[in-house]
Parts: C-alpha cells; structure tokens; sequence
C-alpha cells in the first residue's frame, strides 16, 4: 500500500520564536541552505519584495533570481504586512498560514497582494520544511506500470483497493461510485428535512447563509450523527469503514484534533449572496498544521449527487504533491483541475492538502454530508484549536453579514 502520511512534526516540536534572531540569524541560514529546493520554483513564482514589521522593527524578504535576502528596513518592498510576535511564531512553527490570519480577519496588510504573501509563504515553506517549491512539470501521473492516469476514472466499491490506494496517492482524490443506494441517500435525505427545525442561528452547531430571494437557509448541520440515526449507522458500516484502511497509514474515523463533530450535512441552495456555502479554492490544511495532520481522508457522501450545474466537486490533481499557495489557484499553475460529477449514494474521498472547491449550483440544490478518517495520533495537533476558532470566527463575521435585517 502507498502511504499518504507525509507528518513531519508532533507537538513537541513546537518551538520558541524570536523575532530579530530569526531575521538576523536564522532565516538567512536557512534561505542559504535551502537554495537548491526554492531557487527554481520561486523563479517560476517572481515574488516581489516583502517587508514585515513586528513591533516596531521592519525586516524585507527578497529574491533576485539567483539568491535570497533579508534586510533590516522596509526598503522598496510592494508588500508589507505587520505581525506580532506570535503569529510569527505560529507561522514558523506551522501552526497557521497567512491564510489564518486572513480568514479570520486579523491580516494586516497595509500594502500589497494577498498572493504575494502567500508566495512568500511557500518559499519559507520550502527553507524551514525542506520542501522543494513546485515547479511546471514536477508532477505527473502514472498507474502502477507507468501507464498515464486517467485522471477522470470512476472506481467501484469492488475494484482492487491497491490500485485504488495508488490513484489516490498519485491524484489526491477518489470517486467511488454505488457504494449506497439511491433509497438510502433519500431517507438521509428526509432526515435532514425532518432535524433541521431543530438548528437555530447562533447555535454553535450550523451554518446560514442568505440568498437571493432574501431566503435564510441553513446550510451546514454539523454533529450530524447525533441527529441522524441513518447516518449514525452508515458511519459504522464496513461499505464505509473499509476505506480507513486505504492506504495502511493507520485513519480512523474522526476529525483532526480528535474532534467529535463526526458528520456534517451540507446542503448547497441556488443564490447565495452572504454566507459561507460553496468555498472556494482551498486545502483542508490552509489554515495550518500541515506537517502535524496531513494527510488525513476528508469523504463525501452524495445525498442527491452534482454535475456542473448542481454544486459539483473540483480538484487539483496532484495539489498535494506540489508546494504551492494553501488556498486558491494560482495563475499558472500547471496542474490539471478536475471535476467530479457524481450520483446518489457515490462517495468522494480527497486528502487534506489537496486544492479541492465546489461549484455554486444554478439548476438544483446538493446535498452532501461529510466525515473524516484522521491519522491515528491526530489528536495531538498543537494547532488545531485555533484553527477551529478561526474557522468560527469567519463563519460568525459572514453569517453576521448574511442575516435578514
């Protein structure tokens, strides 16, 4: 079996970060030893000159096309963005990315581009992990004989689960098709008619989100298990269970961080225009503690099924392969975004740090409901609590935005 576990850090590891040995000292040594691996992407990558300031003090990350500096001033820098010595710290330790501090409205950014921190990001990445930055062509894709993937096949429950471990590893997704039945997808269905009068705005357990005919509508029903007996028993049902043993690394059923919040139902409406529904270009390891969870097997069950007009899945193949922005699609990149169209009772299965989003739906809604299989020891991700705030947090500040006035 092929692993997927690429882990590189526990708790322990995290470690005391200070600011000015960092720039001075560290990050210097690191960007020199760590040449070979980020030279050639962060070429493809161009980024410009940033300028960070923590407490008062500037230091200016920039590259020239053969070396890497770090300058004690903001100097010309078209980006520059202020930290507090903490989210320093998180940031080195993986803990969170940018893209925490931007989801949860905390990313002080007085000039510049999102995408130009987020590249800095990667090149760090690349130093601190010992991670080559991607670059056009680093990943390609070939079944066990070296034959090219078909990248868009549709595996059956009873197709031989190495081949499938392989497509997995290769690709970072699966689609598994008739794993349940169209009936069972519809009394699943019906329960989620029939529990959601009992989630409220504000309950800490449900996501809203407002659309255009001026509906409020819940879209996101988590610790769906516990209202669902349907689910509750599909969870602990071999059909299901049995791809926790995919790839021999060890998954079990939960969220990282040993979360018990085992299913959520999502229903995806036509029209959303405030609320957080269909989420764009991301990784489930966007916000961090990439090297302390991944990969763990994010699995959708498809209640109604999707195609394009119905709120489909799409991915990037091989996204978690490469070393490459957290969340969206960067201009360029090489890889090959596939959709995933599916039917009632079809599962997905995607690793965490692979690019994945879902289309709005403009002809009818989809309904999905989503679990985890973690990596055995998950539940020591040192990051994971904040990650779970910020991910509150965000929903609160967009959910506050879509509520009827």
């Amino acid at each position: 079996m092929k692993s997927v576990d690429v882990r590189t850090r526990t708790a322990a590891d995290v470690r005391a970060v200070d600011p000015h040995d960092f720039f001075d000292r560290e990050l210097p040594d690191a960007f020199a030893a760590g040449l070979a691996l980020a030279a050639p992407g962060a070429r493809e990558l161009a980024p410009p000159p940033l300028a960070i300031e923590i407490d008062g003090r500037r230091w200016t990350l920039s590259f020239d096309g053969n070396r890497f500096a770090v300058t004690p001033d903001r100097g010309a820098a078209a980006t520059f963005i202020r930290l507090d010595a903490d989210a320093l710290a998180d940031i080195v330790n993986d803990l969170i990315t940018p893209m925490t501090l931007f989801t949860g409205g905390e990313l002080d950014m007085p000039v510049g581009r999102l995408e130009d921190v987020l590249d800095w990001w990667v090149v760090l990445r690349s130093v601190l992990d010992h991670r080559p930055v991607h670059t056009r062509g680093a990943v390609a894709f070939h079944d066990e004989a070296g034959t090219p993937l078909d990248l868009d096949r549709v595996f059956g429950p009873d197709d031989d689960p190495g081949t499938l471990a392989h497509f997995l590893a290769e690709a970072g997704y699966l689609h598994i098709a008739g794993v349940f039945d169209a009936s069972e997808m519809a009394a699943v269905s019906a329960e989620m008619d029939a529990v959601a009068g009992t989630y409220t705005r504000d309950d800490g357990r449900s996501w809203w989100a407002h659309t255009s005919d001026g509906t409020d509508r819940l879209v996101r029903m988590q610790y769906f298990h516990e209202a669902s007996p349907r689910i509750a028993a599909l969870l602990a049902d071999d059909r299901l269970q049995r791809w926790a043993h995919l790839t021999g690394d060890g998954h079990r059923l939960g969220k990282p961080g040993a979360n018990s919040n085992l299913a959520e139902a999502l229903i995806k409406p036509i029209g959303i225009v405030d609320g957080i529904s269909d989420v764009p270009w991301h990784k489930d390891c966007s916000l961090g503690s990439h090297s302390y969870r991944c990969c763990s097997l994010t699995v959708g069950i498809s209640v109604t099924g999707a195609g394009t007009d119905s709120g489909q899945l799409r991915v990037v193949a091989g996204s978690h392969r490469a070393l490459v922005q957290p969340a969206f699609v960067r201009r360029g990149l090489d890889l090959p975004v596939v959709d995933v169209p599916t039917s009632a009772g079809d599962i997905t299965i995607h690793l965490s740090c692979t690019l994945h989003m879902s289309q709005p739906p403009v002809t009818r809604e989809r309904r999905v409901v989503y679990t985890d299989f973690s990596l055995d020891d998950a539940g020591a991700d040192p990051g994971e609590a904040r990650i779970a705030r910020v991910r509150e947090q965000a929903y609160k500040t967009v959910s506050q935005q879509a509520a009827p006035s």
